[in-house]
This record gives C-alpha cells, sequence and structure tokens, in this order.
C-alpha cells in the first residue's frame, strides 16, 4: 500500500482526499458559521434564534439549505439563461478555492506556494465577475444597478486590502503563509504577532474586509431600497443558495486572512503552551463573531459615504503605511520589528 502512494494514481488519490478535507471543513464551517450568526443576531436583539429544529435548533441551517433546493428554480423570460445560471456557480466555486492557499498549522495546506497572497488576491479579484454576470443576465435594471454598485464597492476596497496586505510582505519579505506565521513566531508570544507593529492596518484590514464581503454596515449592493434586493433579486432556490454560501465562505476566508496576517495563525498567544490548527480555528471563529457583532449593532452607510472613506481616507492611509514599513524596514526602526526577514525573528 505505501507504494502505491508512489505512483502517480496514488498521488492522485492523496490530492483528492486532501482537496474534499479542506471542502468538508469549509462546507461543515459554513452551516455553524450561518446558525452562530444568527443566535448572535439573536442574542443582541433579545430574542432565541433558531431553537427549534434538531438540538438547540443546530439543524435549522439544514433545513433552510434543504428548502432552497428543492424549491422551483425561476429564470426569468428575457434573462441570458446560461450566464444567470454561471453566475452564482462562479461566485461558489471562486470562493471556494481560494482555501487551497490557507494552511491551518505547520504543513497543514493543500498547495504551499511561494505567491499564496498573490493567488487570494487574484481569486478574491475574480469574484466580482459573479456579481456582475448575476445582474446583467437577469435583464432587468434594478439587479443590475445592483451588481455595478457592488462591482465599485468590491473593487475600490480591494484596493486598500492589497497595499494592507503589501505592509506584512515587507516585514515578512515573503508571500507564503507559512512564512508569515513563522516570522511572527517570537519568544514574545501575542505580543510578537503583527498586530502590534501593525495596528492601524488590523482595523483597516477589518473594516475592508466587511466592504469587501458585502457585510454590514456596507451590505449596499444587497439591501438598498431602491434596488430591491440588488443583483440577486431575480435568483430563487439553489442559485440564490450558492450566492449566500459563496458569500459566507469569503466571510469565513477573510477571517483566516486576518488570523495568518496579523494573530500568529496556529501559534499560541502564550509561548509555554503547545501550537495548533486548533488556535487557528479558535482565531477565525473569533474574528467571526466580531463580523456577526457588527452586522447587530452597526447602522448602514449611505452608498456616497461608503465610497469616500474607501477612496479617501482608506487608499492615502494604506499607501502612506506601506511608504512607512518600507523604511522602517530598511532602517530598522523600532528595534527591527517592522524586518522579520531580516531579524529572523
Amino acid at each position: 500500500m505505501a507504494d502505491f502512494f508512489t505512483t502517480t494514481a496514488g498521488v492522485g488519490v492523496l490530492i483528492l482526499a486532501q482537496v474534499l478535507a479542506v471542502v468538508a471543513f469549509v462546507m461543515l464551517s459554513l452551516l455553524f458559521l450561518v446558525y452562530g450568526d444568527r443566535k448572535i443576531w439573536a442574542a443582541v436583539q433579545m430574542r432565541r434564534g433558531p431553537n427549534v429544529v434538531g438540538a438547540y435548533g443546530l439543524l435549522q441551517t439544514v433545513a433552510d439549505a434543504l428548502k432552497y433546493v428543492v424549491k422551483e428554480v425561476v429564470v426569468p423570460a428575457g434573462a441570458d439563461k446560461t450566464v444567470f445560471m454561471l453566475a452564482p456557480m462562479l461566485s461558489f466555486v471562486l470562493a471556494l478555492i481560494a482555501w487551497a492557499v490557507i494552511p491551518f498549522n505547520e504543513g497543514w495546506v493543500l498547495s504551499d506556494i511561494n505567491v499564496a497572497i498573490l493567488y487570494v488576491f487574484a481569486i478574491s479579484s475574480l469574484e466580482v465577475y459573479g456579481v456582475i454576470m448575476g445582474g446583467w443576465a437577469s435583464n432587468s435594471k434594478y439587479p443590475f444597478l445592483g451588481s455595478l454598485r457592488s462591482a465599485a464597492q468590491m473593487i475600490s476596497y480591494e484596493v486598500s486590502i492589497g497595499l494592507i496586505i503589501i505592509g506584512v510582505i515587507l516585514s515578512t519579505g515573503s508571500m507564503n503563509f507559512g512564512a508569515i506565521v513563522n516570522a511572527q513566531d517570537t519568544a514574545y508570544g501575542f505580543f510578537g504577532w503583527y498586530w502590534l507593529p501593525h495596528l492601524p492596518m488590523v482595523f483597516l484590514f477589518f473594516i475592508s474586509a466587511l466592504a469587501e464581503t458585502n457585510r454590514p454596515p456596507f451590505d449596499l449592493p444587497e439591501a438598498e431600497s431602491e434596488l430591491v434586493a440588488g443583483y440577486q433579486v431575480e435568483y430563487s432556490s439553489t442559485p440564490f443558495l450558492l450566492f449566500m454560501a459563496g458569500e459566507y465562505i469569503a466571510i469565513f476566508l477573510m477571517c483566516a486572512l486576518m488570523s495568518l496576517l496579523f494573530f500568529g495563525g496556529w501559534l499560541s498567544p502564550i509561548p509555554f503552551l503547545p501550537d495548533g490548527p486548533h488556535w487557528m480555528i479558535a482565531k477565525m471563529a473569533f474574528f467571526f463573531f466580531l463580523f456577526a457583532m457588527v452586522k447587530a449593532i452597526t447602522p448602514r452607510y449611505r452608498y456616497d459615504q461608503l465610497m469616500r472613506i474607501g477612496w479617501k481616507v482608506f487608499l492615502p492611509f494604506s499607501l502612506g503605511w506601506v511608504v512607512f514599513v518600507a523604511f522602517a524596514a530598511k532602517f530598522g526602526w523600532f528595534w527591527g520589528i517592522f524586518a522579520r526577514w531580516s531579524t529572523g525573528a
């Protein structure tokens, strides 16, 4: 049996098993993310939330998913049916394949490539096409306007996210997530992670992630009254479910990126405690909790406010931070905390 896994077929089986393991983790997480989201909102609003289907309502997400699957798929008469059906599939698949380079522990990654950040950024940039295709193929002015606004929003905040990530790359000297986490592995534990030297960018990244994934208070493409339900308004049943699943998977991906870039990934916050994937998953769950709390307690922005903060505040601030980090890393300012590639910390 051991010899089989050295053959081409054996390697293929191993790769397939690893892919299925990652997909299974993401899809199972999706069930608990939706459940947790609804429970957190309910707690803030002093409601019970899902509590009927299954113990403590744990199977409510499964019931809702089955409801979407068995309902009739309605395609508008004037829609481009091919593009109409491809749009939600594209959004779901792109959100899923971005996880191929996300490590959960040392060596626990499907594809440990040196340009992992570039890969994730490229995939997230392509996700805007699913939104545009969905709005355009519906052959209605309301979803088309919603898709245009969503595309403008996503592209605007991708710029800020890219510049913020460049600061981390300058500090590490690598675009590999494993190298970024290892650069944060110091004797100081929690205080040796990148959140401290890059503290302003942690808040900018979190807010930009909200806008990039269309989460409140930046869920304007899906919630503006004059756009009915944005680019999704003509979708029902399974296609709508794919859009929603892709959105939650993208949110969880942003939680993983925050954990890896700024909070040490699988590293323990206390030096004498062992590292492991449980720390990575716990950090991702914590950041998702913050995503849910923002939705529960924050009023929605106007679209002009959303675009103004992206282009007139976040863009110049993140660009200035890149320049600052470049000088700090080059000249070893602040005891070399911005130059982990040179100090070997």
